[in-house]
């Protein structure tokens, strides 16, 4: 039974080569152009016999080619860019040439996006996430600025706005106002005590000696 089935097999390809060689040869020629431009012609554009075991071919820099092939063919074209176009030669041609404008559509591809990381290796990524220093959040960011050192510092290093000026300036001469208005009580100098002490004392001296 396999052997039949080998044998048939056999006839059965033998006889596709055979309709393939009586198929009557073409040159087949032509230009590729852009479909959105018939001005603007496409170079290099890979041209591919399906009905011939895939046979390549690639068009040159004018976008011109030319090769041969067989009636009823399907040939492909492809380039980078573009979408795919497909070309069947004609059946019964009176002449063995086939002269044809191949145009193809640009095709737009978005890719997805790519991210190139600095790490060689899985094992230097976790060392430097293990050692990586964490950004303080909002809280933290406060926490800190309201420090007494952190004060003290802005304190000693950050100018006075003008607001701050004139308010400073503002209650010195209010302090020199008040002051230079006032009258001190000499009842509450404790030297003014002591000095009236020291005359009582020394009038006393000398109104003894007197006597």
């Amino acid at each position: 039974m396999k052997r039949l089935i080998g044998i048939l097999l056999l006839f059965l390809a033998a006889g596709a080569s055979a309709q393939q060689k009586e198929r009557p040869l073409v040159q087949f020629s032509g230009i590729v152009y852009n479909a959105d431009s018939a001005k603007v012609i496409v170079p290099y554009v890979t041209v591919t016999n399906k009905s011939f075991h895939n046979q390549v071919f690639v068009t040159n820099y004018n976008g011109y080619f030319s090769f041969v092939a067989h009636e009823q063919d399907t040939l492909v074209f492809s380039s980078i860019g573009f979408a795919s176009a497909q070309i069947i030669i004609p059946a019964d041609m009176p002449s063995k040439s086939y002269t044809v404008q191949v145009k193809i559509k640009p095709q737009a591809i978005n890719l997805p996006a790519f991210r190139v990381f600095p790490w060689a290796t899985t094992d230097e990524f976790k060392k430097d996430f293990l050692t990586m220093k964490i950004a303080d959040d909002d809280l933290e960011i406060a926490r800190k600025n309201i420090e007494h050192i952190s004060v003290a510092t802005m304190e000693n290093t950050l100018p006075r706005d003008a607001q701050e000026i004139q308010s400073s300036w503002a209650q010195n001469e209010h302090y020199n106002i008040v002051n230079s208005h006032s009258i001190t009580n000499p009842l509450l100098n404790p030297i003014a005590w002591g000095t009236l002490i020291n005359q009582i004392a020394a009038g006393d001296k000398s109104r003894a000696n007197g006597n």
